[in-house]
């Protein structure tokens, strides 16, 4: 059986106090973006009306945060009930990642003043690609909320609504499978329309939409590992070991690597692109250095026993997560040229504020694994290795 239990311990870490004084600035900064204005802090400009606010925050921020989608997939579509305790745990992240991209939208709006508009009937643009993507990840926010509400109840002792919401919670499990393979796949979407700006090497009318999910899927099973293997770490030893079920989820990922490389490839060879990797300009180096990251795992993890070890699982979920978050950062920004002579390149301020929301993440979770039920127990843990039966994991959140 598959208990939580929260985790404990000093609210105030070294961790935490090292990453506080990078949120606080963040959310001043933030605060001055909203009174004085865009031009303030950043150096957004007519060609590039975005930049590492929405490269970054938004679409690898999010795609870092497909932990729970991706896990919901495994574990609720296809009935891998072994993946089930690292669900909560993906959910929080999830929650974490979605809330903070939707802020950095907020930030990035020029006049968010008008913001309110967009959920008032009358005003909706259906034919816009942004209208969906901002439609799902509203929704696709609070089914997250939801779906981990049962951790907040069970920790206040609320036992009536977390019978209703369990109840409601196969619909709503439903709602957070689908929704992000809408947005997800809009996101790519969304780079079509910039036509020619976009390096042909990125550039694909009928493939972007399509590697933008399967980045998703890889960076959402990667970041599981990664984030995992850093709490264990950080455990050292005192809570369960998930080595095994992360050894296990690199297969599922190299399903989604080998997909995502093939598929690249084979674009580049139908539409007869490769006279650009010879170029060694930045572009021809960028995908080299994204294929290089998307096969180092392929090639580490063909033997059975580099599976078992923490540290190359570690290297692994990283280069992963690396070579994922690349692709996206190239197709939405580093291959992105407008003409015309404008050109773009963050301001301290900028990535001062998407530090800090790397930083208010981590703090967040921290703190809440401390306080609340997410964690595996390890006492339990212990009695069924000890016994050595094994429990098919509930299925409830």
């Amino acid at each position: 059986m598959h208990n939580t239990k929260p985790l404990g311990g000093r609210l105030v870490s070294w961790p935490v106090m090292l990453l506080a004084p990078f949120a606080v600035l963040c959310l001043l900064l933030i605060v001055k973006r909203l009174v004085f204005g865009l031009g303030n802090v950043s150096d957004l400009n007519g060609g590039f009306p975005w930049g590492i606010w929405i490269a970054f925050d938004l679409l690898v921020g999010t795609g870092l945060a497909c932990g729970g989608w991706a896990l919901a997939w495994a574990v609720y579509v296809f009935n891998r009930g072994q993946y089930h305790p690292l669900v909560r745990p993906a959910l929080l992240a999830s929650l974490f990642g979605y809330s903070l991209g939707g802020l950095s939208i907020t930030i990035d709006v020029g006049r968010y003043w008008n913001l309110p508009y967009f959920y008032i009937p009358g005003h909706f643009n259906t034919n816009s690609v942004l209208f969906e993507t901002a439609v799902c990840m509203t929704i696709y926010i609070g089914i997250v909320t939801l779906e981990f509400a049962p951790a907040l109840f069970e920790r206040l002792g609320w036992k009536k609504p977390l019978r209703v919401l369990n109840k409601a919670m196969f619909l709503i499990i439903a709602l957070g499978a689908l929704l992000p393979s809408m947005h997800q796949s809009s996101m790519g979407s969304l780079m079509i329309a910039a036509g020619y700006k976009v390096h042909p090497l990125w550039q694909s009318y009928e493939m972007l939409p399509l590697f933008s999910l399967l980045t998703a899927a890889i960076l959402g099973f990667s970041i599981v590992i990664f984030e995992g293997s850093l709490v264990q770490a950080g455990l050292r030893g005192r809570g369960v070991n998930e080595t095994p079920l992360f050894a296990r989820l690199t297969r599922l990922t190299e399903i989604f690597l080998l997909l995502f490389i093939v598929l690249r490839v084979g674009e580049i060879l139908v539409r007869h692109k490769t006279t650009y990797l010879w170029h060694l300009d930045r572009f021809a180096l960028s995908f080299w250095a994204e294929m290089a990251l998307m096969l180092f795992p392929l090639v580490i993890f063909r033997w059975k026993r580099n599976r078992k070890d923490p540290r190359l699982l570690f290297l692994g979920a990283l280069s992963m997560v690396c070579g994922a978050a690349f692709w996206r950062l190239n197709y939405a920004l580093l291959a992105y040229n407008p003409g015309n002579g404008y050109g773009y390149f963050p301001t301290a301020s900028e990535l001062i504020i998407s530090i800090g929301f790397i930083a208010i993440e981590v703090c967040a979770y921290i703190l809440l694994i401390r306080l609340l039920p997410v964690l595996p127990e390890q006492h339990r843990h212990n009695e069924t290795k000890n016994s050595g039966e094994v429990h098919e994991p509930t299925h409830h959140h």
